[in-house]
């Protein structure tokens, strides 16, 4: 057995797979520990709660992978969804709604991305900028007063397609885009490439402020899709909605094993991580844990992923080394 496990260990295998097995023994823990964990009701509610979250995290798997991030993701979100909530109200049309929020959530984006590549100004500085901005003028539209009957609009979060919720639709949609883009694309190798070693990569002719650009551009796309279905879920226009939802999708993406130092990152493995997230917190819920101690939970496993990820990196560093 010990034999087994240091071949396993020599073998990468848990280092790759890991996030998986985290996830298949929370399920069985979860479907243990309450009968009603594992009813295919209970599991449709997590995976329509996850959804918003989920999209965002999507985003950011591409971002932090090019070595970036965005702390501005729920503000945007919040002044997204309020436009295309409002652009319905006044056009009844559902797919201008539906653009609206696009466009906004992606002009916000390039302009996260103008101040990174054009200002030379740190990911983290940009982006808290645009989240003090972005909810400021979602407040301001709207002279924080949220926006009422909403009529059809809520199709996109409360509808429903041969039985599956519309927020999973949009939440496969979502993933597949980023799976191929990051596995299939020469966008995706240049993602990673300039994640791993942003010099090297412009030495080697990639167009890194191009990239970093068409990142921050994606995940306005995501990010205006996340708005569109969290406003439609809350049956209307929340200007101060969606507070803390850019930490739940860097959480996902962080647990899932996206690493912070870039250059590291999969789409598979930020879905795993944002339904171990929701798998813990709907248990939690289901067997009464207080909701305060739900909160040192979420942020004591944000620990253990990161530090996980840092003893990784040291130790397969320190393999190579020793090859080398």
């Amino acid at each position: 057995m010990k034999n087994f496990l240091q071949k396993l260990k020599k073998s990468n295998l848990m280092g790759t797979f890991s996030i998986y097995f985290v996830l298949l023994a929370l399920f069985l823990v979860s479907m243990l520990a309450n009968e009603n964990f594992a009813t295919i009701g209970n599991l449709s509610n997590i995976s329509r709660q996850i959804a918003v979250g989920t999209i965002l995290a999507f985003g950011q798997t591409i971002l932090i992978i090019n070595g970036m991030l965005d702390l501005s993701s729920g503000s945007v979100l919040a002044l997204a969804g309020v436009l295309s909530v409002d652009a319905y109200v006044k056009t009844g049309s559902l797919i201008m709604a539906f653009a609206v929020g696009i466009i906004v959530a992606v002009a916000c984006n390039i302009l996260n991305g103008l101040m990174v590549t054009k200002f030379k100004t740190p990911p983290f500085i940009a982006t808290l900028a645009m989240m003090a901005m972005a909810r400021g003028a979602a407040l301001l539209y709207t002279n924080g007063q949220n926006i009422y009957q909403i009529g059809d609009y809520v199709i996109f979060g409360q509808g429903s397609l041969l039985g599956i919720p519309n927020p999973v639709w949009f939440l496969v949609a979502a993933m597949a885009v980023t799976w191929y883009l990051l596995k299939h694309t020469v966008f995706g190798r240049s993602v990673y490439a300039i994640g791993g070693n942003e010099e090297a990569s412009n030495a080697s002719g990639i167009n890194v402020d191009r990239v970093k650009m068409k990142a921050y551009i994606i995940n306005g796309i995501f990010v205006g899709i996340a708005g569109i279905i969290f406003m439609s879920r809350v049956n209307g226009g929340l200007p101060n909605g969606a507070n803390g939802y850019e930490f739940k999708a860097l959480t996902a993406a962080v647990i899932g094993g996206t690493s912070f130092s870039g250059g590291v990152g999969t789409a598979s493995g930020t879905l795993a991580g944002a339904f171990i997230v929701g798998f813990l917190d709907n248990i939690m819920v289901l067997v009464g844990v207080n909701s305060y101690l739900q909160q040192i939970v979420r942020g004591a496993i944000i620990a253990l992923a990161v530090i996980y990820d840092i003893y990784f990196k040291t130790t397969r560093k320190k393999n190579k080394a020793a090859k080398g």
